[in-house]
């Protein structure tokens, strides 16, 4: 697969300098890590955006998302909820009376544990996680439109490759 170089982006300008400036550095990884580093600040605001629109934190967008990929009747203990979103249980109980408070989520005793909970989504909730997430999905095909399917499908495993060895140590480390 060959990209053209007839269009220059911000990334190449920072490469040209540092080379010339540090001729002795291999700067290459700017090449690729600057590149991401910028995506994903565009990225971020998207979905910043698309969660307001919808009336949502990205917090919120997280635990709704959690309790909506669980499938029907879209519920999880608060544990499996902080495993999902990678929080502290505090932040977790802060969350959830937010969510409930709104009409998102309901708690409901645990069928299996007496002392337990389960937090479900409410049908509201169902609606405005789904809308927000077709949102997001939308506004991420805009981001990219500049590459066909088979170079979305070439970056996604380039992209993968190299989030393999970190996910494999986070997940080690919890």
């Amino acid at each position: 697969m060959t990209f053209s170089r007839s269009v220059e982006d911000e990334v190449d300008r920072l490469v040209a300098a540092w080379r010339k400036e540090r001729p002795d550095l291999d700067v290459t990884p700017l090449e690729v890590l600057s590149r991401v580093s910028r995506l994903s600040r565009h990225l971020e605001r998207e979905r910043r955006g698309a969660f307001a629109d919808h009336g949502m934190e990205s917090w919120e967008f997280d635990v709704l998302t959690a309790l909506r990929r669980a499938g029907e009747p879209y519920e999880m203990s608060p544990g499996a909820l902080l495993r999902a979103t990678l929080v502290t249980s505090g932040t977790m109980t802060n969350r959830i009376d937010r969510l409930a408070a709104a009409g998102l989520v309901t708690r409901n005793p645990d069928p299996e544990d007496r002392r337990g909970v389960l937090v479900r989504l409410t049908a509201a909730g169902l609606e405005r996680v789904d809308a927000a997430f077709a949102d997001l999905l939308r506004r991420e095909r805009e981001l990219l439109a500049g590459l066909g399917q088979h170079e979305q499908q070439a970056l996604a495993g380039l992209l993968r490759t190299l989030l393999v060895p970190f996910d494999a140590s986070d997940s080690g480390a919890q």
